[in-house]
Order: C-alpha cells, then sequence, then structure tokens
C-alpha cells in the first residue's frame, strides 16, 4: 500500500503533480484557515463586533477594486504557450505594478462617497489605509504563478503559511495596543508586504523587471478583456451579499454574518483553491476523461461532506469556540453551508473553458450566475430579512448550475452521472 502510494506521488508525470500540488493545497489551505480560525478567536476578544463589521466593508471596497481590474494575468500565464518567456512574464508585472497604483488611487477617491452611502464615517479614513495592500500587491513576482503553472506548490505554501504566521502575531500586537479597526487594516498591509518579501526572496524564478513587449500585452488584453468581465461578476457573486447586506444591517450584525459566512465557506473554498490551482494544468496537458472524473467525485463528494458536517455542527461549533456576542452566528453558519451545497456539485467545470483559452463563454457563465446570486439575495432579504437572503443564495447557485453544464457540454467535459 506504502510503496502504491509511493509511486504514485513520485516522479514527474502530470497524475504526479497534481496528487503532489493538491496535498500541498489541501495541507496549507487547512492549515491558513486554522491559523485565521485562531487569530479570529483572539481578536473577537479582543476588539468588538461592529469592528469586524466595518471591516467586512472594507474588504468588499478592496477585493471588488481588485476584481474590477482583473485582467486574467493569473490565467493567461497558467494557460499561455508563452508562460515561461521572460519578456511575457515581466510585461504582465509591469502591469500589475501600474494597476496596484492605479487601485489604490481609486479607492482613496472612493473612500469618503462610500462613508457616506454606508453611513459610516471611519470608512473614509481606514479604506485608502487597507487599499496600500494593492500597491504591495502589485508587485508580487509571477514567480508566484510559475509555481502554480507547473504544479510546484511545496515551497510557495510554505512560506505563504511562515508571511501569515507572522501577520497574526502582529495583528494581535496591533489590536491590544490600538484597540480599533485600525490594527485590522494595517495588520492586512503588513501580511501582504511579508508575503512580498519572502515570495521574492525564496521562490525560484525569472527575476521581474519593468518591460512592455506589444505583442504579450496584445496577448494578456486579448485573453484578459473577458477574464476582466469575468471578476466583476465573480466580485457580486463572492461579496455582493456583504455589499448588499452592508445597507441593510447593523455593523454588529454584519460582523456576525461574517463570522458565520467564514466558517461555513471553508469547503467550498477549499475546493476552489484546489482546482483553480489544479485543473487548468490538467486539462492544458490532455488528462484522460476518466482521470478528470475521478478528481471530479473526490472533489466534489469531499466538499459536500464537508458542507453537510458544517451544517450539523455549526452551532455547537460556534457555542464552543465564541463567546456569546457572536452565537448568532451558529444559524447563520448552517443556512449558508447548505446554500453553498449546488455550487459544490460542478467544482472544476469552468476551469476547462479557461484552459481551452474560452475565456467569453467563462464570463458569461460568470454574469449569468452573479446576476443570479444578487437579485434573488436582494429579493430574500428586502422580502424575508436575512434568513430569506441566505436561501436566495441558495437557489441562485442551484438555477447557475443548468448554465455551468451548458458550458461543460460546450467543452465536452460534462458527466451527466454527477
Amino acid at each position: 500500500m506504502l510503496s502504491h502510494a509511493k509511486t504514485l506521488f513520485s516522479g514527474s508525470g502530470l497524475m504526479a503533480r497534481v496528487l503532489r500540488s493538491t496535498s500541498w493545497i489541501l495541507m496549507g489551505y487547512g492549515a491558513s484557515q486554522a491559523l485565521r480560525l485562531a487569530s479570529n478567536l483572539i481578536l473577537t476578544r479582543l476588539l468588538f463586533p461592529e469592528a469586524f463589521g466595518l471591516m467586512a466593508l472594507i474588504t468588499v471596497v478592496v477585493v471588488g477594486l481588485t476584481l474590477f481590474s482583473d485582467v486574467g494575468i493569473s490565467p493567461s500565464i497558467a494557460q499561455s504557450k508563452r508562460g515561461d518567456d521572460p519578456d511575457f512574464l515581466n510585461t504582465a508585472w509591469t502591469i500589475q505594478v501600474i494597476r496596484g497604483f492605479l487601485l489604490w488611487l481609486v479607492a482613496s477617491l472612493l473612500a469618503y462617497p462610500l462613508a457616506a452611502f454606508y453611513g459610516q464615517p471611519d470608512l473614509a479614513l481606514y479604506l485608502p489605509i487597507a487599499a496600500l495592500s494593492l500597491v504591495v500587491a502589485g508587485f508580487n513576482p509571477t514567480r508566484i504563478e510559475t509555481a502554480h503553472r507547473h504544479l510546484l506548490m511545496g515551497r510557495l505554501t510554505g512560506l505563504d503559511l511562515i508571511s501569515q504566521v507572522i501577520e497574526i502575531g502582529i495583528l494581535i500586537a496591533l489590536a491590544l495596543w490600538l484597540n480599533s479597526v485600525m490594527a485590522l487594516a494595517i495588520g492586512g498591509v503588513i501580511g501582504v508586504t511579508l508575503k512580498l518579501m519572502l515570495t521574492s526572496a525564496f521562490l525560484p524564478g525569472v527575476r521581474n523587471r519593468f518591460r512592455w513587449e506589444g505583442a504579450a500585452a496584445r496577448e494578456l488584453v486579448t485573453f484578459g478583456k473577458w477574464i476582466f468581465l469575468s471578476t466583476v461578476c465573480h466580485f457580486f457573486a463572492s461579496q455582493g451579499d456583504r455589499a448588499v447586506l452592508g445597507k441593510f444591517l447593523t455593523l454588529e450584525m454584519l460582523g456576525i454574518y461574517n463570522i458565520g459566512f467564514f466558517l461555513a465557506s471553508f469547503p467550498l473554498l477549499l475546493g476552489l483553491a484546489v482546482t483553480a490551482r489544479v485543473m487548468i494544468p490538467v486539462y492544458r496537458e490532455g488528462a484522460s476523461p476518466a482521470r478528470i472524473a475521478r478528481l471530479r467525485y473526490v472533489l466534489s463528494v469531499g466538499v459536500i461532506g464537508l458542507l453537510t458536517l458544517a451544517a450539523l455542527l455549526g452551532p455547537w461549533v460556534v457555542d464552543l469556540l465564541y463567546d456569546p456576542r457572536y452565537y448568532a452566528s451558529g444559524a447563520i453558519l448552517v443556512l449558508i453551508a447548505l446554500a453553498m451545497i449546488p455550487q459544490a456539485v460542478g467544482l472544476t467545470y469552468d476551469q476547462a473553458a479557461l484552459a481551452a483559452g474560452d475565456s467569453r463563454r467563462f464570463f458569461i457563465y460568470s454574469a449569468v450566475r452573479s446576476g443570479l446570486q444578487v437579485s434573488l439575495l436582494l429579493v430574500g432579504v428586502m422580502q424575508f430579512g436575512l434568513i430569506g437572503g441566505i436561501i436566495g443564495l441558495g437557489l441562485a447557485m442551484g438555477l447557475a448550475h443548468l448554465m455551468l453544464i451548458w458550458l461543460a457540454r460546450t467543452h465536452r467535459v460534462w458527466d451527466p452521472s454527477a
């Protein structure tokens, strides 16, 4: 048994790299979420629920700007024939750096209007500080994407965890010192800076420098224009709930919702992390349909099982880990975990489109999914409150699966038995 397992994981073949990379992603993501949970438990005792609600709004804006300006650099490097060409990588990096500065400028300009819209004056102060993370992240080396492209995840996973451990220590110290949202805003910038320093120093590959090659820029823009539109849709799918609920809930309730969402979303985000990093190389390098089907079954069944477990144990876990101010997160955890199950059924299908360079159809699917999620969430929360909104999210994910079947059939990867 051990020798057979060793054979499966050894060598440079596609499936061996897939298994090794998946193992690293699972271990790395599991350890990362465990660290986030430990940090969350400590910070909830040092800070107040309103702090997490305000930080949720800041995160919505920062992530929204990131997604609204995504030109698909990561999937472009993953799928392009020039994905290892230094000129291509340096052009991509140059675009990334420019984008980071522009995003910080936009965030700063939006700070006051958003503070007025949500009725939270502190947002005008904290948002420009938190958005400095966008400038820093713009300098992240393309060696990160090269590691993803070739399914070489071990060292990258280790560096991510080291930076996270240091960041958590700094966050706790800042929370003790400042006792305000400022600790979370500054801590986030420090965490991104640590990742930049570690990956720049210890990842092998092309040392980036400023470069602009017209052919590379055109390829990135041509592929990335649909990715840009898709990530706009992804914003509404992944952050739209907090953007909408921020207008209907108090900061305290939004903070409680955010904790329930964090705990419930772990299984699905783990599955998405694996598929986003593993499936493009699998499709690109022509793995057999039988092997792809096995990967699908393992991922989908595993994620659905974990979501079901989260729904069953959610209230008990929240009561055990958190103080009474956050107990309402348990019920929210149950509802969100159940609402996410339909999305877990279709894991890996959308990556077939990106592997084939079909970013247009990927955008169409993303647009339909995000439109359904935001509209049904909004209808649900307006008619029935928070519970209605979460139920609306679940219905939207189930309806979006029909579009996912269309996308999978187009690229001949749909499995009717699933």
